[in-house]
């Protein structure tokens, strides 16, 4: 493909040659306004002939233009703080520019997914980074994506990413059980259908019709089934269990000691070890020991008109490097591809671990759907 400082050296030269076209365009109508006429063979073919190589030539000119001027648009749901220094590496070093939509609402995700729902029929965005996976598939499904296999793509594990492309995992959260270690001396390394018996008034967790407790209910959905996980759902709130608006507030009640336990994410569960708060942590594992790694997730949007750039930021986002400055944040999002275990922060490098033990996320497609349905007949009654 010919770059656009080639094309543009091409254009000007030939432009340069247009000016005799130019020149024998003003000798014939100069001809013609003294009664002369253009004795030139094929001087009239001549002249229609530059008419058209100009015009073609100012048409290849505009486009240029035209592209120069059109930025890379990316929707992301990620945390401002962190995103957008990643973003603007890239327009550095890809001297791509890039306009980068988030969203104000608390649940970013959703607000961003609606907004690519209704622009649908004329794209406004390119690439969309979103911060978990729901969202994505509803995307997908709708076939609101495009499909792209670059070198991100082959770096990323399979159970992280859509066979065909159609999205790809990366920097992922855990679920896990946050403990006050004031209040909890026996470390929560139990499966989640192994909780403590009888009253659960001191355990928190959020309502899972949003955000990363859903994605959680949509992996118990695919692996119990529709029957076995309302039993269990209603069974804890019979037992008290307190239900709050978001995992942040779950960590806080658990950090001030007004819970004993409760489901977080990993980037939660870090603020508080920052603030120094007594606070732990443990992988929630299936039945099976499986772990539930929650990833970001990055696609390219159908109708985009940037597919070529798109494709270069996938990939960009996709890479160690990328992964590896994740890590190192205070939110410490786990990389999912190989990196250099070296290279990772401390604590990190157990969240790896656990994260390379989490369950395919793939196959969720029915159960997301029937999951939803359920959770807003439960919670919008």
């Amino acid at each position: 493909m010919i770059g656009q400082s080639t094309l543009a050296t091409v254009v000007f030269s030939s432009m340069a040659r247009g000016r005799g076209c130019f020149g024998a365009f003003e000798k014939a109508l100069n001809r013609h306004r003294i009664g002369g006429s253009d004795t030139t063979a094929g001087g009239g073919t001549r002249i229609l002939g530059c008419v058209i190589l100009l015009l073609t030539l100012l048409a290849i000119w505009w486009w240029m233009q035209g592209t120069a001027r059109d930025p890379l648009v990316v929707y992301c749901a990620h945390d401002a703080i962190y995103a957008e220094q990643l973003l603007h590496e890239f327009e550095e070093r890809s001297g791509i520019d890039v306009v980068i939509r988030f969203d104000s609402e608390a649940n970013k995700a959703l607000g961003l997914v609606n907004l690519l729902i209704r622009e649908s029929a004329h794209p406004r965005c390119d690439v969309f980074w979103n911060n978990q996976l729901q969202g994505t598939l509803d995307l997908q499904e709708r076939d609101l994506l495009l499909p792209y296999q670059g070198s991100g793509f082959e770096r990323i594990p399979h159970r992280f990413k859509d066979p065909e492309g159609y999205w790809v995992g990366f920097a992922g959260r855990l679920r896990m059980f946050i403990v006050n270690t004031d209040n909890v001396n026996v470390p929560i390394e139990e499966t989640i259908d192994q909780l403590p018996v009888g009253d659960l008034s001191r355990m928190a967790v959020a309502k899972p019709l949003y955000g990363t407790t859903r994605s959680h209910y949509t992996v118990l959905w695919h692996h119990w089934g529709q029957e076995k996980l309302i039993q269990w759902h209603r069974d804890m709130r019979d037992r008290g269990v307190h239900e709050v608006a978001g995992n942040a507030m779950v960590k806080n009640l658990v950090a001030a000691g007004k819970c004993d336990l409760g489901w977080t994410d990993t980037d939660d569960y870090f603020v508080a070890v920052d603030e120094e708060l007594p606070v732990d942590a443990f992988p929630i594992r299936l039945d099976d020991g499986a772990t539930i790694c929650v990833p970001n997730s990055v696609s390219i949007i159908r109708g985009s008109s940037r597919v070529a750039e798109a494709r270069r930021l996938v990939d960009f986002l996709l890479s160690e490097e990328t992964e590896l400055a994740l890590a190192r944040g205070k939110s410490r999002q786990i990389p999912l591809g190989p990196v250099s275990l070296d290279q990772l922060p401390d604590e990190v490098r157990q969240l790896k671990q656990w994260a390379d033990e989490s369950c395919d996320l793939t196959s969720l497609g029915d159960a997301r759907a029937a999951c939803i349905e359920w959770l807003k007949s439960e919670y919008l009654r």
